[in-house]
């Protein structure tokens, strides 16, 4: 077996030093106090704590920690916004995005393959560009700026093209002669599409799902112009930690960390479903 090339080695160890790096950092200076993190002689040996996680977490300890005077329920609240308007709009998209899907594939009409690529189009538009014309219809025609709803329904909207287009993949492939036989066994379309189809496609609904709620949940842009102090989200919460003349980097940290669990707890348990879609009609030959 030939050798590998020592560059080999070293590139491989560059590039999970950049991956691993980032995470390291940040978990580390979580459980660092702030001062220890600002000092000029801070080093790699600290003695770790949990305060800026009890500090952000305070809402929902059973305890009340002796260092926090008063609870600070905004990374709390933000929290549970944020699981919310994920899960709402992951839901509401994939439940959308499926039929759809399944329509733009089954059924014959005019326009189809304009509709088929338009869904595409659309996902192509950066959020940044739609920022203004929906400030401004959510809040001075519709009203629903600051709200739950108002922040759920421009994320079904932004995820939906993307949604429809993957899954549109997953039903081509699914063999038509199935159908028909649930038909021919008085099955309706609806009883069809959740019982027949809906089964075959669950690793695209898994994909979908990931991508989904991993945008919902760290998107900041729209957030940021949409919601209000009780409707913010924790990138919003977190970036708004951030001022001029005091930077909790302890606490920023404990917030980022936590931020980053709920997407891989989501995307761990959707790979299941991929895995197990993908294998469910392997045959032994």
């Amino acid at each position: 077996m030939p050798r590998q090339n020592p560059a080999f080695y070293a590139l491989l160890a560059a590039l999970i030093v950049m991956a691993l790096g980032p995470i390291v950092l940040m978990l580390g200076n979580s459980l660092k106090m702030n001062v220890d993190i600002t000092s000029p002689t801070s080093s790699l040996l600290f003695m770790p704590t949990l305060r800026n996680y009890e500090t952000a977490l305070c809402d929902f300890l059973w305890y009340e920690p002796e260092h926090i005077r008063r609870c600070d329920k905004t990374f709390g609240r933000a929290l549970v916004n944020s699981l919310t308007i994920s899960i709402i709009s992951t839901g509401i998209t994939l439940i959308l995005g499926c039929m759809a899907a399944y329509a733009l594939v089954r059924f014959r009409f005019m326009g189809r393959g304009v509709t088929s690529l338009g869904t595409l189009m659309v996902r192509m538009v950066p959020p940044a560009v739609l920022l203004v014309p929906v400030f401004g219809i959510w809040t001075f025609q519709f009203g629903i700026d600051g709200t739950i709803g108002g922040i759920i329904l421009i994320y079904v909207a932004m995820n939906l093209p993307f949604v429809i287009w993957i899954l549109q993949s997953f039903i081509v492939q699914v063999p038509i002669q199935l159908e028909e036989a649930a038909r021919m066994d008085g099955a309706g379309p609806f009883r069809t599409f959740f019982l027949v189809v809906l089964p075959l496609i669950k690793p695209g609904l898994a994909a979908a799902a990931i991508f989904t709620f991993r945008v919902a949940w760290n998107e900041f842009l729209l957030a940021n112009a949409l919601a209000d102090r009780a409707t913010r989200t924790v990138p919003v919460t977190i970036v708004n930690s951030l001022t001029e003349y005091d930077i909790d980097w302890g606490l920023i940290m404990a917030t980022g960390t936590l931020l980053a669990i709920p997407p891989i707890l989501f995307t761990l348990v959707a790979s299941r479903q991929i895995i197990t879609g993908m294998t469910a009609g392997a045959v032994k030959g």
